[in-house]
């Protein structure tokens, strides 16, 4: 296609595309705009090398002249401008997230890599958002999905965008070290199963955090699991011994971040074992940081677990041990985590993996890349369908809010348009409802799209990783609660002006 362009003389024609989706995702009323670091990287380091232009001659028809490809060695961004929603910004269908000006042939390369880059990013962090929105501001949300993840890149892009979502931490050491976002991981059951008895333990030994001999702390975790089954009036002997050696070889090895797992022979084995090493830790001065279930009911044996831990903080006078927070995971869902909450469950930590990075309900944005304008004039793509056929025009976008600072409609209009003030009283046609026209009185008035790009570069301050995250979440907030619930939510209304109105019946009619 770029050759055809070229041949006909329109490569340099100045154009305009934009970047947008058609429907909100997961059958919500919003999602989060994301990947325009990426896109911009992009951008800047956009050219054709040597191998590139050779491999290209190698694919194309031996017709392609020459002067073509002499062409292609001197491509660039260079004369791109690209403007865009911060990112991390709520975002609505048919909304521009992305609005693209430069040479035409430029433009139209630029589309396959740019709706690659934030198609899944803005899926993701849309999907981790409705996570953070369902388990509320306190629960802590770990992202652990690498292993299910679509290849290594979607590993990555799942634990960046995930962050940006909402979630608190990822598994990902590799994300971690390129993105600077807080690493958690737990022991797993391979660790646990791999002793069979105390008499594998070793060293056995840790020296009270304070200064002093070291303690055998193998014989401590066995003298404690007397004291706990007694509590429990369970019998010590159905404690698993090998499940106890890993915890106190664990222990050894991270005395200030031990944690247990207790559901690899069963609750009833982990939670006296873990409980005994803890009091022994405690005991040495250090304090045990958690426990996770990894099977079973989740819900009801977090609130079953927190008793037992609450019965040993009273009984052994060890005021924090009642609040060791409790970990789950398990192929975690939204169902997963409206079912805790209809429990009154006890959960403060929940590992979501498969349906977080895969979206499983949704697979893809379905972002589209559309031209709105060649040469100076507005572009339409018509469709029996209405809400295929693109919007015309270079357009500014603005947010309208109401007294109470939420959102109430996103208005696009020509780009010469006067912008909308605040108070005034505005004639918009809300898209999907058949062209009637609505009056607003907004209350404030935000312009959405920032020039970000300009002449080869980066033209505005990028924030960085938390400050896009944070941002994220005052967007969020912002959303009424008719918008924001995850469960038949009202549709969020996105309007033109009446001159942009005006233009599309125009452009619709003449070329019917």
């Amino acid at each position: 296609m770029a050759y055809g362009y070229w041949r006909a003389g329109r490569h340099r024609a100045p154009a305009a595309a934009e970047l947008f989706f058609r429907r909100e995702p997961f059958h919500g009323a919003f999602a989060l705009g994301a990947g325009l670091a990426e896109g911009l990287r992009f951008l800047r380091a956009f050219r054709f090398s040597a191998a590139d232009i050779a491999y290209l001659r190698s694919v194309l028809p031996s017709t392609t002249e020459d002067a073509f490809f002499d062409y292609l060695c001197t491509v660039d961004a260079s004369e791109v401008t690209v403007s865009s929603v911060p990112e991390g910004s709520v975002v609505f269908s048919r909304v521009p997230l992305l609005q693209v000006k430069g040479p035409l042939l430029v433009v139209q390369l630029l589309e396959t890599t740019l709706l690659c880059l934030v198609n899944y990013a803005s899926l993701v962090a849309t999907n981790a958002a409705r996570f953070r929105l369902l388990a509320g501001p306190e629960v802590k949300l770990m992202e652990i999905g690498l292993r299910r993840a679509q290849g290594p890149d979607g590993g990555l892009s799942a634990s960046k965008y995930s962050y940006i979502g909402g979630f608190d931490f990822t598994s990902n050491v590799l994300a971690g070290k390129l993105y600077g976002i807080p690493v958690r991981g737990t022991i797993a059951h391979s660790f646990i199963m791999s002793f069979t008895s105390l008499a594998e333990v070793q060293p056995r030994v840790l020296p009270p955090l304070a200064g002093g001999e070291p303690v055998d702390l193998a014989a401590l975790a066995e003298s404690w699991l007397q004291r706990v089954c007694e509590l429990l009036q369970s019998p010590p002997e159905k404690a698993n011994q090998g499940e106890l050696a890993a915890f106190v070889s664990y222990a050894i090895t991270f005395p200030h971040n031990f944690q247990g797992l207790l559901d690899t022979y069963c609750v009833m084995s982990g939670l006296p074992n873990f409980c005994a090493v803890a009091l022994a830790l405690q005991q040495l001065g250090y304090r045990a940081i958690g426990v996770r279930l990894d099977s079973g009911d989740l819900g009801q044996q977090s609130k079953e677990i927190r008793r037992v831990l609450r019965a040993c903080s009273t009984t052994f006078q060890v005021p924090w041990f009642g609040s060791i927070p409790i970990a789950v995971s398990n192929d975690i869902s939204e169902r997963s985590l409206e079912s805790f909450i209809q429990e009154g469950s006890e959960i403060d930590v929940i590992g979501v993996g498969t349906n977080l990075v895969t979206c499983p309900l949704q697979p893809s944005l379905g972002c589209v890349y559309k031209l709105v304008e060649v040469n100076g004039s507005p572009c339409l793509k018509l469709t029996e369908e209405e809400e295929k056929m693109t919007i015309p025009g270079i357009k500014a976008v603005y947010r309208l809010y109401d007294d109470a600072g939420h959102p109430v409609m996103d208005l696009m209009a020509l780009e010469d348009e006067p912008a909308p003030k605040a108070g005034q009283e505005l004639v918009a046609h809300v898209l999907g409802r058949r062209g009637e026209a609505t009056k607003v009185r907004p209350s404030a008035v935000e312009p959405l799209h920032r020039t970000y790009f300009r002449d080869g570069q980066v033209c505005e301050v990028l924030p960085s990783l938390p400050e896009v995250r944070s941002h994220a979440q005052t967007s969020l907030s912002q959303l009424s609660p008719a918008h924001r619930r995850l469960r038949e939510p009202q549709p969020y209304p996105v309007a033109v002006t009446e001159k942009l109105h005006l233009l599309l019946a125009e452009l619709r009619q003449a070329r019917q």
